[in-house]
């Protein structure tokens, strides 16, 4: 049987596409493909189903073209996802389609075998400026396709701001500029009616290590050399021993979530990625976040040398297929990547607020014209103007440093260990375990 991509650049929509052909029995699967429908079963991994709308409207998008196929999720828990999905490959129980989450293990599940090669279709996107495959690519070979790209930014609560008497961000903000506010929001909010942090720091190593990595020049997780962090590592202790953010230990032990620290107006701004949009815009209609007016501004700065083209963070989120697949489930599951990156994927997610990988101008227009968006300059420019650089550069040993960073980052924001002793003590260990580049 044979699959046409529906593919076509949104800044041409004028222009005609062939829709994906419905899968049909044709080929050479086997009848454990099909359930008692007769229809192809996909299986596919996602999380926080019900506040992550996004796997549905990747599911309903490509059943309606593919009438042949149906796709069930397998739902996983969002913080212990990675975990569960290896613990799953391990047993051979696996979905057929699955996301990889960020590039961090993307190098560890590809050298184990778990990934099928997709290079014939990455190859079919050469060329299209609206879609980056570059940190996919492993020794010329591509084995998971983006469907979403997100940027690390900073959300803002513009009511707070105003009670405080604090300006908004303009775009130009270094950390210094960034940390002020925060003391002057939290000063200026307290004893008011609307008592607030300046600002809210997340757990995850991603808050500080994240941009540590993307504005340092010359910083390499495997080069053995972590001095980039501590800068960063020294400000992220100042901002919470003054009381900008609820400290590392607090967030812990309470189990406190981004989303509920911000949206109901506990903090005034966050450091967090695009993806948060979608939550906030759901979170807003249901009633479990706050109506307030927010807005967007792009990630502090190390300097003003970059507050034209701000730099951040954010590894594609992308999808990948079973390696055990063959046959027709083989070709459904390549048919559901080519879908990911269509047109047509890309509208309906930015049409929940989900920024796609395929980005253009009509996603950006899309998303801004969503019902409770900000329609500030400032707002758009930090949505589409940033130079985004992954977190979690492809490379052997990035999964083990990764893991490794993990608890260095929980020692030095609980005070456990100080900041140069930590890093000293890590470059050993990277040193000792061979996983310097």
């Amino acid at each position: 049987m044979t699959f046409t991509s529906t593919r076509r650049t949104l800044l041409t929509a004028a222009a005609a596409a062939a829709p994906v052909a419905a899968l049909s029995a044709c080929g050479g699967g086997s009848d454990s493909a099909r359930n008692a429908d007769g229809k192809i079963e996909l299986t596919m991994a996602g999380w926080s189903i019900d506040s992550t709308p996004e796997f549905s409207v990747l599911k309903e998008g490509f059943e309606a073209t593919n009438t042949d196929v149906v796709v069930v999720i397998k739902e996983y828990s969002a913080d212990d996802y990675e975990t569960q999905l290896t613990t799953d490959l391990s047993a051979n129980s696996a979905p057929d389609l699955f996301p990889v989450k960020n590039l961090q293990p993307y190098h560890y599940l590809m050298s184990n075998g778990a990934l099928a090669d997709v290079s014939s279709l990455a190859e079919s996107l050469a060329g299209d400026g609206n879609i980056n495959l570059e940190h996919l690519t492993i020794d010329g070979s591509t084995y998971a396709l983006p469907y979403r790209q997100d940027s690390w930014v900073i959300y803002y609560n513009k009511e707070l701001f105003d009670a405080a008497g604090v300006s908004y961000p303009d775009g130009t903000w270094t950390w210094d500029d960034y940390q002020e506010a925060a003391q002057q929001l939290t000063d200026g909010l307290a004893g008011t009616d609307t008592p607030a942090k300046g600002t809210y720091h997340h757990i995850w190593k991603s808050v500080v290590q994240g941009f540590a990595l993307a504005q340092s020049e010359g910083a390499q997780i495997d080069s053995g050399d972590l001095g980039f962090l501590a800068p960063y590592y020294d400000r992220a202790l100042a901002i919470q021993e003054a009381g900008l953010t609820e400290t590392f230990s607090t967030a812990q032990s309470q189990s406190l979530a981004y989303q509920a620290q911000f949206g109901t107006q506990k903090a005034a701004m966050t450091l967090m990625g695009s993806w948060y949009i979608a939550t906030l815009l759901a979170q807003r209609e249901s009633g479990d976040a706050d109506v307030f007016e927010w807005g967007l501004a792009p990630a502090p700065q190390l300097d003003a040398s970059t507050s034209e083209n701000p730099v951040t963070f954010g590894d594609p989120t992308s999808l990948a297929i079973n390696a055990s697949l063959s046959g027709e489930k083989l070709e459904a599951a390549e048919a559901f990547l080519q879908y990911v990156v269509s047109e047509e994927c890309s509208s309906a997610l930015a049409e929940i607020g989900i920024t796609p990988s395929y980005f253009s101008d009509a996603v950006v227009d899309t998303i801004f014209g969503l019902e409770g968006m900000p329609e500030d300059d400032v707002s758009r420019a930090a949505f589409q103007n940033n130079d985004t650089r992954p977190e979690n550069p492809v490379g052997e040993f990035t999964n083990d440093i990764q893991t490794i960073l993990e608890d260095t980052h929980s020692e030095i924001l609980t005070g456990t260990t100080p900041v140069a002793d930590a890093l000293t003590a890590v470059e050993a260990q990277l040193e000792n375990e061979g996983l310097i580049a």
